[in-house]
């Protein structure tokens, strides 16, 4: 049995680099993995389970594959806890393929820097044995060789997926001030032209208003000019009706 362990640190936040974990397959850096199916997922008291099955190649050399068999797409079952309240995510995996040789148990947890909020400590360890079959303990440094190798490869691909993942945001942000400013745009648009138009509108009913205006003092002031003429014409009349003609009889 051999163990090996290792340790790194990302300079994003836990939460990038947690949803990278779930984007990082398919992935050109670690063309290894092939493939990543779930077959189970639940949440239990705030915190994500999930059960997937790793397709992977192992890329066994020729003597490997005389002593295990021909080399073909291995699988392994994965076991994951993310607990967003306290920041943790640990998976397990653990080999399907040639379990009855070797036994592959792969711990990894991510938790944030405790010095730095904006990175994230990787921690692994994985436990190597070979069993039933000859040069046991050569076959499990070479599994170990090629653990280390595929370290570096799985980080690669970790930063490739997290240089995604900033880049949709950077352009979900970029996306949302345009349509921003778009919209300020059109908005301060719409307010001119609405001004513009209750200006005219203002303007049309003021210039109605004085014309009703202007047209009531016109006939106001013919019928008052009407009145007054009717009124004096009356006054002469009574005054042409009181005044005597002749002198009256005296008696």
């Amino acid at each position: 049995m051999k163990i090996w362990t290792s340790e790194h640190v990302f300079s994003h936040p836990w939460e990038t680099v947690t949803q990278a974990v779930w984007r990082k397959y398919p992935n050109p850096h670690n063309p290894a993995v092939v493939g990543t199916d779930v077959i189970e997922r639940h949440v239990e008291n705030g915190v994500l389970h999930t059960h997937r099955l790793i397709s992977s190649r192992w890329g066994l050399p020729s003597w490997a594959q005389t002593i295990l068999g021909a080399d073909r797409i291995c699988y392994g079952y994965e076991h994951s806890e993310v607990n967003p309240a306290e920041k943790t995510m640990t998976m397990r995996t653990r080999n399907v393929t040639f379990s009855n040789t070797v036994s592959l148990d792969e711990r990894l947890t991510y938790s944030p820097d405790p010095s730095d909020s904006e990175k994230t400590i990787l921690r692994q360890e994985t436990i190597v044995t070979v069993m039933g079959v000859p040069l046991n303990s050569y076959m499990e440094n070479y599994l170990l060789n090629s653990i280390t190798k595929n370290s570096f490869k799985g980080r690669d691909a970790m930063e490739f997926v997290i240089s995604k993942i900033n880049r949709e945001v950077e352009e979900i942000m970029s996306t949302y001030k345009r349509s921003t400013t778009e919209l300020l745009s059109h908005t301060k648009k719409s307010f001119d032209e609405i001004t513009e138009s209750a200006r005219r509108s203002v303007d049309d009913i003021s210039l109605v208003a004085k014309k009703s205006v202007d047209g009531f003092s016109g006939v106001a002031k013919k019928s008052i000019d009407d009145i007054s003429c009717a009124a004096k014409k009356g006054i002469d009349e009574i005054q042409n009706f009181a005044k005597p003609n002749e002198p009256m009889p005296r008696i």
